[in-house]
């Protein structure tokens, strides 16, 4: 019997992919449980989700004041009741094949499995902007935390239940929750497994909602960097 995977959307404005996604999810994963989190979607997302739930075989929590990623993700962990847990992007749905993989690493006494842009095979293709912000973030976090994790940006994973019963998501800010979620994860002393990915270049439709023009997405690094030290001050 294949092990119930719980998978966690979380989506604001994701009306042009979440269709796709939801069937890749559904083709790819076999024993699926599926929490979609909305933030407030106006774009027609929440009309399309509940249009596909017509059998109620989704878990959908709307949430009438968008509250970012991270208290997203945490809350849609609250729902889920499968043996493996993950996560994606709303708008990387063409790496959803790669979750069985994934599933595959996990019965090899691997606790986290990650996909990784920094290891050997990986890559991003995204422009020279972006590459060098994440690739700079990611140095930061392998000086500053202490651990062998490439990538802790990724944010692309699926892990066994088990890890939350030492490792808690703290549920605020955006992607940067899944660097201190990694760290505490590694100091806990779950084995982490990363395997290679490469990160497409954007197609013209994908628009950050949280970074829209340049004051915005140096904000966000800020914070990222921020994280960094205060997962440090924590430890402590």
């Amino acid at each position: 019997m294949s092990h119930k995977i719980s998978m966690i959307l979380c989506t604001r404005n994701e009306a042009i992919y979440i269709k796709n996604t939801i069937s890749e999810l559904e083709k790819n994963i076999q024993n699926l449980e599926l929490i979609i989190v909305d933030d407030n979607s106006t774009d027609g997302t929440k009309e399309i989700i509940n249009q596909l739930n017509y059998d109620n075989r989704i878990k959908i929590i709307f949430r009438k004041k968008s509250k970012g990623l991270a208290s997203a993700f945490s809350r849609g962990i609250l729902e889920t009741t499968g043996d493996y847990i993950g996560w994606l992007d709303t708008n990387m749905g063409e790496l959803v094949s790669r979750f069985k993989e994934m599933s595959d690493i996990l019965g090899f006494n691997n606790d986290i499995v990650i996909l990784s842009r920094y290891i050997e095979g990986g890559g991003d293709k995204r422009n020279l902007l972006r590459v060098l912000s994440s690739k700079y973030i990611n140095i930061l976090c392998r000086l500053m935390l202490s651990s062998t994790i490439k990538d802790y940006t990724t944010s692309i994973f699926l892990m066994k239940r088990k890890v939350l019963d030492e490792v808690t998501f703290l549920g605020y800010g955006h992607g940067e929750f899944f660097i201190e979620f990694l760290h505490n994860a590694y100091k806990k002393s779950f084995i982490i497994k990363e395997i290679p990915y490469i990160q497409n270049k954007e197609d013209g439709l994908q628009v950050s909602k949280t970074a829209t023009n340049l004051i915005k997405f140096f904000y966000l690094g800020l914070m990222y960097i921020i994280r960094i030290f205060t997962t440090i001050i924590r430890r402590n």
